[in-house]
């Protein structure tokens, strides 16, 4: 371990415990949209690029974190081992989607449930 990595462990730790409660929460909405999506989660989780279907999900679940649980762009990064501004790229995209009737109908399905499985409205 270098310096630079010793200075950089405490940050690193502080992150991680912060975002402890986010990862519980996103771990519950990955179950929910793999449910929904009929996407195994192991799919939704992993760090790799994926199918089209695959990323929408992911997609998906990432912006019910934002929008239902109201978590930062960086603990919902951090819970789904991406990039903050991947997050925000996802975000929009399902923004843009919800224009399709069909999808808005589905995604707000997703909502309610995630909001009975424990979110805030």
């Amino acid at each position: 371990m270098t310096p630079a990595d010793s200075l950089q462990q405490p940050r690193r730790i502080l992150r991680l415990t912060r975002a402890r409660p986010a990862l519980g929460r996103c771990r519950a909405i990955e179950r929910l949209v793999g449910a929904g999506t009929r996407i195994p989660v192991a799919e939704l989780a992993a760090t790799s690029r994926r199918s089209a279907p695959v990323a929408l999900a992911r997609q998906t679940a990432m912006y019910l974190a934002r929008v239902v649980h109201g978590l930062s762009f960086r603990d919902i990064a951090l819970a789904f081992g991406r990039d903050p501004r991947t997050v925000a790229h996802a975000c929009r995209r399902i923004e843009e989607r919800r224009e399709d009737p069909a999808f808005d109908a589905f995604l707000a399905r997703l909502e309610r449930a995630t909001v009975v499985a424990g979110g805030q409205p």
